[in-house]
């Protein structure tokens, strides 16, 4: 999973990105200190990968992984390639959703790049660069679909969600905006739109307003509200608290978030609404040699989760041999678990579950 962190400058993007995945890109108080995407591969957490580490002791491990990347600051105009407009639409596209940062504090002491705090307005600025770019795709693809529906009617269901799309850009809204059924959802994949990509609004507050006033913010109830219309996620965040737990020990880091009576990090919380935005569980191998996390889209069946390890699984796929990881738990080995019969044989229709335990049986 690839997610791309955007936001007008000095909303806290960059510094945010430093802090969870410790990798250092510049963070200054000027627009476009970050020119280049800064990549940070971080890793998943998964309390169940770390028990079945302690069951088997694995010459390896390996849990999911989750890359960030800090695009460029932008500005208005950046659809016509102001400022660094081309790189970072360029740079959105390659992303399977958007962590869009937004300033939720006031700071007399770190400009705003449109002079006062305004989330509504920021959001809108971002929005709109994406809704103009998808505009001359959209208008691109209406006038080849009615060429092809003209020799082949059954072109007509995309053209007309194409011609709703273009209705919903023309208002200003992103496309994400729109109420999809399945077939139209699968359908709209076909035109690779920016504002159609899953957004995580990370609201990014002061310490005392993130630990002690988040439903009384008055800049968070803006983002909250434009999330509802937008069918996108949102999520309270203080950039400073990330800054200051990540260089901490694991030990101090729980310490130190239980103080402030939360429950985990922002990067845990950023993690867990990507996956359930982007629809994605783990399945899980097990042995001696490695235990693993395999990131896959919920509803995908067995054959193609063994092809997650290798084509060859997926080709000479036979059976799965599965086991939820609550049961082996509760048993306590593998060899328990078998013998009360909770190890099952899955075919080719098996569809995974998150948490599956699985030793694919293939032959090529």
């Amino acid at each position: 999973m690839k997610l791309g962190m955007v936001g007008l400058p000095n909303v806290g993007k960059s510094t945010l990105f430093n802090a969870i995945t410790n990798a250092g890109a510049e963070s200054a108080n000027y627009p476009f200190c970050t020119i280049e995407p800064n990549v940070g591969v971080v890793s998943v957490p998964d309390e169940r990968l770390d028990r079945l580490a302690e069951m088997y002791h694995p010459v390896k491990f390996t849990p999911a992984v989750l890359e960030f990347v800090d695009i460029a600051g932008l500005v208005k105009g950046a659809s016509k390639g102001e400022g660094l407009g081309n790189k970072f639409l360029a740079d959105i596209r390659e992303v399977d959703a958007i962590v869009h940062v937004v300033r939720c504090f006031e700071d007399e002491n770190i400009i705003h790049v449109d002079g006062e705090i305004g989330p509504a307005r920021d959001i809108e600025t971002i929005n709109l660069e994406l809704v103009f770019s998808d505009m001359e795709i959209i208008d691109r693809r209406i006038d080849k679909l009615r060429k092809l529906v003209k020799s082949d009617k059954k072109n007509q269901p995309e053209l007309d969600l194409a011609l709703r799309i273009q209705e919903c850009l023309q208002e200003g809204k992103p496309a994400r905006s729109l109420d999809l059924t399945e077939e139209e959802a699968a359908l709209a994949k076909n035109f690779s739109l920016l504002s159609m990509k899953p957004v995580i609004y990370a609201a990014n507050m002061s310490e005392s307003d993130f630990v002690n006033n988040i439903d009384t913010n008055p800049f968070y109830k803006q983002v909250c509200e434009i999330a509802k219309e937008e069918h996108a996620a949102v999520l309270p965040i203080c950039a400073k608290i990330e800054e200051e737990i990540s260089d901490m020990s694991a030990e101090d880091k729980a310490m130190f978030l239980e103080e402030l009576n939360l429950h985990e990090s922002g990067l845990d919380r950023i993690i867990k609404e990507g996956y359930a935005l982007l629809g994605l569980i783990s399945y899980l191998t097990a042995g001696e040699p490695e235990v693993r996390a395999w990131t896959i889209t919920k509803g995908t069946k067995a054959p193609q989760a063994a092809g997650k390890i290798h084509s060859d699984f997926e080709r000479g796929f036979i059976r799965a041999e599965v086991v939820s990881y609550d049961d082996l738990m509760a048993c306590g080995s593998m060899t328990a678990a078998k013998e009360k019969g909770l190890v099952r044989s899955e075919g080719k229709e098996y569809v995974m579950r998150d948490g599956d335990i699985v030793l694919f049986r293939f032959n090529v």
